[in-house]
């Protein structure tokens, strides 16, 4: 089925070059057919790129699904053109009222910041807040997921000494669980940050349940309230390029940079990455969409509490 994107959004023809199926507003409006209202609160930098990998995951689903995109008042981004924020992002005060059945927090480039000293950070607390109630299932990517963490159950952050960056192989904590249904037992996710959250306080928290970890990149997956939240420290949704280019951006502004571990052919940058976390991406996002939205959600939108 369609995704149905807000009309002239630049994902639609990027995507459609791609063979993914969306559709505009002015098309889904004939169909007799209630879809899942999915809300993307996206702080991430580069804003048309994310919106376009993100959809791109959502695509791969039968279920009908209303995109809308969600921007903060306290917060002006630097680049992304104006014209587009005003024609496809509504701030949270305007949204507030509304209810959702999935939603989507992205990381933010704040990670090195104590969450406090962040400008927007009593904005997104807010929202953290709002969404327990009007939202059936969140969530959390990487900078939002360690601030979801701490802000709901007070789990701390820390710096790493150098930046975890690459493609990192993942195992099962819950094999069995829904949320990994059709994973196999070893899995990649890319990740791209300079932070971490530990083990050992997440196993403090009785209300959280970690799913999924790393050897060398540590917590990558935790659930709470029985899935109406999950904390994804990772990058599933990251577009093959996406590590080359953070890596190219860095080397030529002179800033230290490794080449991101397991990630181009033969660690050389020249024959381009191996792609090995595409199949796990499109699962996750889709095991999330069937078991914890579509199939957790009132048919009533409104009833959701």
């Amino acid at each position: 089925m369609p995704l149905n994107l807000p009309d002239k959004l630049p994902a639609i023809e990027l995507l459609k070059e791609e063979n993914i199926f969306v559709i505009d507003n002015s098309r889904a409006t004939q169909q007799d057919i209630r879809p899942l209202r999915i809300v993307i609160l996206n702080l991430m930098p580069l804003k048309i790129t994310t919106e376009t990998d993100l959809i791109r995951l959502l695509s791969n689903t039968p279920l009908q699904l209303e995109i809308s995109f969600m921007k903060i008042k306290s917060h002006t981004p630097k680049n992304t053109p104006i014209e587009h924020m005003k024609a496809f992002y509504e701030d949270f005060e305007k949204m507030r009222h509304e209810k959702y059945d999935g939603m989507i927090i992205t990381g933010a480039p704040v990670e090195l910041m104590d969450f406090e000293e962040v400008g927007y950070w009593d904005e997104i607390k807010d929202i953290f807040d709002w969404a327990q109630t009007h939202v059936t299932s969140t969530f959390y990517i990487c900078w939002a997921a360690q601030a979801g963490l701490y802000h709901h159950y007070g789990v701390p952050k820390y710096s790493l000494k150098e930046k975890m960056f690459g493609v990192f192989r993942h195992t099962l904590n819950a094999p069995y669980h829904r949320i990994f249904r059709g994973f196999d037992d070893v899995f990649f996710v890319p990740h791209s940050r300079h932070t971490e959250v530990r083990r050992e306080d997440i196993l403090k928290v009785p209300e959280l349940e970690l799913l999924s970890e790393s050897e060398e990149s540590g917590v990558y997956m935790v659930m709470g309230r029985g899935g109406r939240e999950f904390f994804v420290t990772g990058h599933s949704e990251y577009s093959p390029l996406t590590l080359d280019t953070e890596y190219r951006r860095d080397v030529s502004k002179g800033l230290p940079i490794e080449i991101p571990r397991n990630y181009y052919v033969n660690d050389d940058p020249d024959k381009g990455p191996l792609v090995r976390w595409r199949g796990h991406a499109n699962l996750l996002f889709s095991n999330w969409l069937n078991y914890f939205v579509y199939q957790e959600t009132p048919y009533n939108i409104e009833d959701i509490r």
